[in-house]
């Protein structure tokens, strides 16, 4: 894998998402948030998650789409259960992902970080294989940019967020990363 000049992990399936802009500083980027979604909650391998960040999501489809009805988010990247992973936004633009948040006394995470969502919730242990892909897609970011700090979406936002939750494993994430 490889980040280009552009932003674009290549190879992988790329999906283009309306929500994100421009950076303020494109030069600035030096934190990777780690996130967790699944839609509907709890459940995995369908379109939600796409739609979400697609802005297509139907609220009638399921009784929880009501409420993300109007809600304009978007990742970098999202990681599926089976390993797969999905560009939604080139690194080198401002993807909705952090929302409201703080990190080491600057705000607007979104400004200079890059969101990573894996398939899964707070509930149900991740797979191997994505523990594997986060841990090349993270190596191979922080060769094209000078990540100084990897958080999860609890650590910038804790009054709003639990994600990627209680089920992830950091350390092991961490060993794979010492591995490479």
């Amino acid at each position: 894998m490889l980040i280009n000049h552009e932003g674009y992990l290549v190879p992988v399936r790329y999906i283009p998402s309306p929500n994100c802009d421009e950076r303020p500083d494109p030069h600035a980027i030096n934190l990777l948030v780690i996130h967790a979604i699944s839609l509907p909650p709890e459940e995995f391998g369908g379109e939600g998650v796409i739609e979400l960040f697609t802005n297509q999501l139907d609220p009638q489809a399921h009784p929880y789409y009501q409420q993300l009805e109007g809600l304009r988010v978007s990742s970098h990247f999202f990681i599926r259960r089976t390993g797969e992973i999905i560009q939604f936004v080139p690194c080198v633009l401002r993807a909705w992902h952090a929302g409201t948040s703080s990190w080491q006394g600057r705000i607007c995470c979104n400004n200079f970080s890059i969101g990573i969502e894996l398939e899964g919730s707070d509930h149900q242990p991740f797979e191997a294989v994505q523990y594997t892909q986060l841990a090349e897609l993270t190596q191979t970011i922080q060769v094209a940019y000078p990540i100084r700090d990897i958080v999860g979406h609890a650590d910038i936002a804790p009054q709003r967020k639990t994600d990627p939750g209680p089920c992830f494993d950091w350390r092991y994430y961490g060993q794979l990363l010492a591995e490479n």
